[in-house]
C-alpha cells in the first residue's frame, strides 16, 4: 500500500519511523510541514522513502499559512493517491490532513500536543476536536495522551498505545559486553569531574526548553553540590533556556562541576549514559520519553518526575525514583537519597534494565504500528 507519512520536521523519533518502514513492503512518501531548526547529526531520509516537495517545510508553521498548505496538500494527495495517510501532531498535520478532506487519516500524537497544546485555548481545543474527530484510527505512545484523545471525542475503539521505543541492542548496561570498552574511552572527556572514585556523576539529556525543565534540576544541583563536593552533572543538548541555565549554574558556582556534552548522534550516545550514576528527567510533559527509555535500556536508575508519562515506567524503588514535578526542594532531597543509598544503584539498574527488555523494544513495539495500519484499510 501507498502510505504518506506526514510530520512536522525530521527528528531521530522521525527517521526511526520512516527507517522502519522503508523495510517494508509499503510505498512510503514523506511530508516535512517545518524546516528542522537544529540538526543534532546529519542524517539523510531513507533509502525507499521518497520525500516529497510542496509548499511546506520552508520555515516554522504559521497559522496564516494554513489555508495555503491545505490547498497544496490537496494537491499532493491527489498525484500520490496514498491508500493511507499517517500524520502528526494533532494541531498541525493531521489537522491539515483532516481539513483537506482526505481519508483515511491515522493521527498520531506526538504527546505535548494532547497533554499541552490541546488546551491552551478555544481555538487549539476545536482543532483537538475537529481533527480527531475526523480520523479513522488513533495512536500514541503513552496512555496519558491516548486517554485525552478520548476526551477530545476519539472512540477508544480505534486506537493503539504503543512506547515508540529504543534500540535495545544499542543501549546496554555498560557491563554488558562491548560496554566497558565503550565507557573507558569516553571517560577521558570526563577527566576534569571524574578524579574521585567514590563521585557520583547525574545526568540528563533532556532538551533546554521550558517543559523539560533543566532549570529546575539545575538548581536542584547547585543545593546537592553545597551538601556534597563529591557529585557532577553532565548536561547534553542545549536550547532556548541555555542562557538561564548557564546563569544558574554560574552563580550558585558549580560550573566546574558540570560538564557540556552539547549534541551528540545516536551512535556515540550510549557511552554518555555509561559515564553517569544516575539519568534524570525533570521534565514536565511527557508522553514515554525516548531518553528515559534509553536511560533504561542503559541499565541506569532513573530519577524522575512525578507525571503521567514518567510514572507508566518507573516504579518508585524499583527501578528508580520519582519527585514532585517542579519541585526543585524534593529534587534536591531525593538526589541526596538515592546518593546515600548508592549500593542499591545494580540491583535497581538491573530492574530497569528488565523494563527496558520488556516494553522499550522498538524492533517489537514496531509491529503494533504496522496492525494499525491494516485496521485501518479493513475498516
Amino acid at each position: 500500500m501507498k502510505i504518506l507519512y506526514f510530520s512536522r520536521n525530521y527528528t531521530p523519533h522521525d527517521f526511526r519511523f520512516l527507517n522502519s518502514l522503508s523495510k517494508t513492503e509499503h510505498e512510503i512518501f514523506y511530508l516535512k510541514l517545518e524546516a528542522n531548526q537544529r540538526q543534532t547529526e546529519d542524517r539523510s531520509v531513507p533509502e525507499n522513502v521518497q520525500q516529497i516537495l510542496w509548499a511546506g517545510g520552508q520555515r516554522e508553521f504559521r497559522w496564516s499559512d494554513l489555508p495555503r498548505l491545505v490547498l497544496n496538500f490537496r494537491r499532493v494527495v491527489k498525484e500520490i493517491k496514498p491508500d493511507l495517510v499517517h500524520a502528526g501532531p494533532i494541531q498541525t498535520c493531521a489537522f491539515i490532513a483532516a481539513l483537506s478532506g482526505f481519508r483515511p487519516i491515522l493521527a498520531m500524537s506526538w504527546g505535548y500536543d494532547l497533554v499541552q497544546d490541546a488546551d491552551k485555548s478555544a481555538w487549539m481545543r476545536w482543532v483537538t476536536r475537529y481533527t480527531l474527530k475526523r480520523s479513522a484510527f488513533f495512536t500514541s505512545d503513552a496512555n496519558v495522551s491516548r486517554d485525552k484523545a478520548v476526551a477530545f471525542g476519539m472512540n477508544p475503539e480505534k486506537t493503539v498505545v504503543f512506547p515508540w521505543g529504543t534500540d535495545i541492542e544499542h543501549f546496554v548496561p555498560k557491563n554488558e559486553e562491548g560496554g566497558k570498552k565503550r565507557v573507558v574511552s569516553s571517560k577521558k572527556k570526563l577527566s576534569a569531574i571524574s578524579k574521585q572514585s567514590k563521585g557520583i556523576t547525574l545526568f540528563c539529556s533532556r532538551t533546554w526548553e521550558t517543559i523539560y525543565g533543566v532549570d529546575v534540576l539545575a538548581k536542584a544541583f547547585v543545593k546537592v553540590a553545597s551538601v556534597n563536593p563529591d557529585v557532577n552533572l553532565i548536561l547534553l543538548g542545549g536550547g532556548s533556556q541555555a542562557p538561564k541555565i548557564r546563569q544558574i549554574l554560574m552563580n550558585g558556582g558549580v560550573m566546574d562541576r558540570v560538564h557540556f556534552g552539547g549534541q551528540v548522534g545516536q551512535r556515540d550516545l550510549p557511552r554518555w549514559y555509561h559515564m553517569a550514576d544516575i539519568y534524570i528527567s525533570p521534565s514536565h510533559v511527557d508522553g514515554s520519553s525516548v531518553t528515559l527509555m534509553e536511560a533504561l535500556a542503559s541499565g541506569l536508575p532513573c530519577l524522575v518526575s512525578d507525571i503521567a508519562g514518567n510514572k507508566e515506567w518507573v516504579e518508585d524503588g524499583v527501578n528508580g525514583w520519582l519527585f514532585r514535578d517542579g519541585d526543585v526542594d524534593d529534587l534536591t532531597e531525593k538526589i541526596l537519597s538515592a546518593i546515600k543509598s548508592r549500593r542499591s544503584f545494580k540491583r535497581i539498574g538491573e530492574a530497569a534494565r528488565k523494563t527496558a527488555e520488556e516494553k522499550a523494544d522498538w524492533k517489537k513495539n514496531f509491529g503494533k504500528l504496522l496492525e494499525a495500519y491494516d485496521k485501518v484499510l479493513s475498516r
